[in-house]
């Protein structure tokens, strides 16, 4: 089984193909693990896997990875982990794919190391809105509970504020406004169109990012193969 380990940190990760190298983050919010694929219409791991290179990982603390609980942890923690795992493969340059909280996930890698990505696909990038105020919380709470028994000695302040740092803040939660509007990365998002998956959300990193497309419509099954197309074109145009 592939692992990948650096101080007390796991991570389970899995690869599909050869060629260009995608990395991929999961839907699921704190559960961002593989399996969560498959509640999609449209799974990229494997749809790519014929053209691409395809790496897909739990999460820390999710699936079958495992990670300490630390004073300060939060969405760097995360970056800290897809970096170190390209690194660990050999990766410099990839393209990333991200469901859900992946688009979060992707958002922060742009801002951490926009060299290492050629372009992104965010599908249904979860975000802020005056319909899912606190719900977020909720499923950190989820989360938490779930993990607790195998993490006895984080104190209750640990976990409340790393709760505040992943979700705490408004719009896609891991970087602001103006940190899009910098984003040069070439962007690709299939809008969500739900309560943690905001279709305003979609809308606006859009028209923030000044590289960046919608596609309104992609999770109908009659759509199912025509985005797997638009998925492909887009990343085959921005290979290098």
């Amino acid at each position: 089984m592939p692992w990948f380990e650096r101080d007390a940190i796991k991570i389970y990760y899995e690869q599909r193909g050869d060629g260009f190298p995608i990395l991929l983050f999961a839907p699921g919010g704190m559960q961002s693990r593989i399996e969560r694929w498959q509640m999609l219409p449209w799974r990229p791991a494997e749809a790519l896997a014929g053209e691409f290179r395809t790496i897909v990982m739990d999460q820390r603390n999710a699936g079958q990875s495992s990670a300490p609980v630390c004073e300060g942890d939060g969405w760097n923690t995360y970056t800290d982990d897809h970096i170190a795992l390209l690194d660990h493969l050999g990766i410099g340059l990839c393209h990333l794919v991200g469901c859900c909280i992946g688009g979060s996930f992707i958002l922060n890698l742009l801002q951490r190391a926009p060299e290492r990505v050629a372009s992104a696909v965010l599908m249904q990038p979860i975000g802020h809105s005056d319909d899912n105020a606190g719900r977020f919380d909720e499923f950190f709470n989820d989360w938490m509970h779930e993990i607790r028994e195998s993490h006895p000695n984080v104190a209750k302040e640990t976990w409340d504020g790393f709760r505040e740092r992943m979700f705490g803040s408004d719009f896609v939660f891991s970087v602001s406004r103006e940190q899009v509007k910098t984003t040069q990365t070439p962007m690709l998002v299939l809008m969500g169109n739900d309560l943690p998956h905001p279709s305003a959300t979609s809308r606006e990193i859009v028209e923030l990012a000044p590289n960046a497309r919608l596609i309104e419509r992609w999770k109908e099954s009659e759509l199912v193969e025509q985005t797997g197309h638009a998925v492909t074109e887009f990343l085959r145009s921005h290979t290098r």
